[in-house]
């Protein structure tokens, strides 16, 4: 596949809600672009994207999926489209963050009947972070109960979003099967046989005319807000080219000011190729996003890097999968210069130098080897032995350190135990490997157990099903378990001075260190938002590693709290004062005088011990109703909301996840299989005080 120039490269991702149809979307792209000589269906396990043999059962994306295809919009100029399918189910969220982190736009996709749901919003969010421009699909209009109209106007009320429709369906539900163009003002209608490969542009049918006018200049009123050269052309009431609306969406697009919305049943192989000319037309090309921030390594200061083959190669690793045949695949996007292989690049995040072997184009599981991959695309290398996700690869003589990818903490976890002795050390570094693969996977030793964290039940599942299948370790899972946190609600200090005299010197002679340090410490809220804001009150002159090994002491000091040894958060700790000494102070004593100091500090802030609250979404029948929401109250569950939708009821909560575990099989048993629901992480919130108390019981083994 040859790659065109860097202003027709796409990067792109689909991201939605579970189920909204991603990679039935994904599946009819590849198959139009002509990467994939038939369709791949997700109920039959048989889709290119769901790869892994536990998505391929569960009918679910659980990783992050790479492909590569090529589309001309208008019969104009084949464009590279570098496209990442993301799971939907908010225990695999940190695949759509680290995504997004190197994507230069995204398809949306929402379910034309259930609009906006949840993960809608989780995504939508991660990608307002990113600052990523954004096309709607509104996916499944031949369902019943369909409303396309509804859903755009829930991008609004719900995400904030500017939707600009820009099509009008000729019918929707059963008898979808054709949309106004309301830019070029002609019908599309596709034939029924065929797989959706063939299709008429005809003249608007004279009994849809008034309305598709009226939706037009909709469109038109909403895009001459948020562009002057179409408010200047609309005010005089002049006509507007086809070419100038485009150019105009676009450039709402690109400045995130507006999202196009475009309509579709990919399942029925409805509005596909029309998804396909949205996305070369409106999504940005890597010059469209413009020069690339850094920081120099060495010493902290901004680096610029402009997208083009001629700046010195900069590329950051956004995920790693172990292959047995192969070893590390490395996933790149390459934001400057050109890698090639057998080159040396410098890793910056871990200050050390790698070879590159083999580079390759991913399409899912299958590796297409390349020689180079140029400025603006994505590929993956083969063989890197240190690159781990989130680092930065670059020319040895130009060092950069880019923006690492964030990573959620882990919400859930569960104890493992291998049968035997021999599968203890098999464990231990399987699970390694897959934390390698997935940043969101912690693993623990807490008294002599291996403790297993991640983002949810189905997570960890996952995770005790891959240690079997792909690495053969033998071990039973205990019941997953709640990942709670603690932080402080008020402000304390201590010091604390660590004065050890120096040991008799042996008759070798020598001199014999003692060690000295004093560190007083205020530990308090942070407001920052981030899990741990170290500052200091220091004098300039005070010796930096000494600083930077009291920072240290502190770090590990709050990974195990003061109620129940569980990691603390939310936490401002300053040093305030630090007393030295000219031949016994050393970082050592400086690290554990921080250690031991912080302890007495944090008890003193009075600690609180948090439980993650979880945003609940239960789509029940009506018939169901009043036992779901009874059974919701019994598990300390908060009604938001109850909202009534064709023959259901979508019922808000905010639920703790200690309460959640096994709710899916309680639930089909209440409703006779007929509810769905789906859960996000919201928010900590404080542990009432009888709880705690069983929650610390339950830890100390009392």
């Amino acid at each position: 596949m040859t790659v065109p120039a860097i202003e027709q490269i796409r990067n792109l991702g689909i991201m939605a809600h579970i189920d909204a149809g991603k990679t039935t979307t994904t599946e009819r792209i590849l198959y139009y672009s002509g990467v994939s000589s038939r369709i791949g269906e997700v109920h039959d396990g048989a889709s290119v994207m769901d790869w892994m043999e536990q998505e391929q059962e569960r009918g679910i994306s659980i990783t992050a999926a790479s492909t590569s295809f090529q589309w001309a919009s208008h019969g104009g100029e084949p464009h590279h489209c570098n496209l990442i399918d993301t799971p939907g189910h908010i225990d695999f969220t940190v695949e759509v963050e680290r995504s997004l982190r190197v994507l230069d736009g995204a398809v949306a996709i929402f379910c034309a009947v259930s609009g906006v749901e949840p993960q809608s919003e989780t995504v939508w969010r991660q990608a307002d972070r990113y600052g990523v421009p954004r096309i709607a699909f509104i996916n499944k209009c031949d369902r019943v109960g369909a409303d396309p109209s509804l859903v755009a106007e829930e991008l609004r009320l719900r995400l904030g979003a500017n939707p600009l429709v820009l099509q009008f369906a000729h019918s929707i539900e059963d008898e979808f099967n054709g949309i106004v163009d309301l830019i070029h003002f002609r019908s599309r209608i596709w034939d029924e046989s065929g797989q959706g490969q063939s299709f008429s542009d005809v003249e608007v049918p004279a009994e849809l005319r008034d309305e598709a006018l009226l939706a037009r200049g909709i469109m038109l009123e909403a895009l001459a807000e948020v562009d002057d050269e179409i408010m200047v052309q609309y005010l005089a009431e002049a006509e507007i080219a086809p070419k100038d609306i485009i150019a105009a969406v676009r450039r709402a697009t690109l400045s995130m000011r507006g999202v196009p919305v475009i309509l579709g049943a990919a399942l029925k192989n409805r509005g596909v190729q029309n998804l396909l000319d949205a996305i070369v037309d409106f999504l940005p090309s890597p010059t469209d996003v413009g020069a690339l921030e850094g920081l120099d390594p060495q010493h902290g200061s901004p680096l610029v890097r402009e997208p083009s083959d001629q700046e010195p190669v900069t590329a950051l690793a956004f995920k790693v999968m172990s292959d047995p045949k192969v070893g590390q695949v490395t996933y790149l996007r390459v934001y400057s210069g050109v890698v090639r292989s057998a080159e040396q690049l410098l890793n910056t995040s871990q200050d050390k130098l790698e070879k590159v072997g083999r580079l390759v184009r991913m399409h899912a599981s299958y590796r297409e080897d390349v020689k180079e991959l140029s400025a603006g695309d994505i590929g993956a290398a083969v063989g890197l032995r240190v690159t781990t996700t989130g680092d930065t690869l670059c020319d040895p003589a130009a060092p950069i350190v880019l923006q690492q990818i964030h990573v959620p903490l882990p919400v859930a976890t569960v104890v493992l135990e291998p049968e035997t002795e021999a599968d203890h050390d098999l464990l231990r570094s399987s699970l390694e490997s897959i934390a390698a693969e997935d940043p969101s996977v912690a693993v623990d030793a807490v008294g002599g157990q291996t403790v297993l964290r991640g983002m949810g039940e189905l997570h960890l599942e996952v995770v005790v099903d891959r240690l079997a299948r792909e690495f053969g370790v033998k071990a039973r899972a205990g019941r997953p378990q709640v990942a709670y946190r603690e932080t402080v609600s008020g402000m304390g200090e201590n010091h604390y001075l660590l004065e050890r005299a120096a040991p008799i010197a042996s008759e070798a002679g020598g001199h014999a260190m003692g060690q000295y340090a004093g560190v007083r410490l205020r530990v308090e809220p942070a407001t920052c938002g981030c899990p741990l804001h170290f500052e200091s009150e220091l004098p300039g002159e005070f010796p930096k590693p000494f600083l930077t090994a009291i920072e240290s002491g502190v770090r590990e000091a709050a990974k195990t709290g003061p109620i129940a040894s569980f990691p603390m958060v939310d936490l401002k700790v300053t040093v305030l004062e630090a007393d030295l000494h000219p031949v016994d102070s050393s970082e050592m004593s400086f690290n554990i005088a921080a250690l031991r100091c912080f302890g007495d500090a944090a008890i003193a802030a009075d600690p609180v011990l948090l439980e993650p609250i979880m945003e609940l979404e239960v789509v029940v029948p009506d018939d169901h109703v009043g036992d779901v929401v009874g059974d919701l109250h019994a598990r300390r569950g908060k009604i938001a909301g109850i909202e009534a939708r064709l023959g259901v009821q979508v019922i808000a909560c905010l639920v703790p996840l200690s309460k959640m575990f096994g709710y899916s099989t309680d639930l089909r048993s209440r409703t006779q299989g007929r509810a769905t629901y789906s859960m996000q992480l919201k928010n900590y919130n404080e542990v009432p005080a009888g709880i705690r108390e069983d929650v610390v019981a339950r830890v100390r083994g009392t």
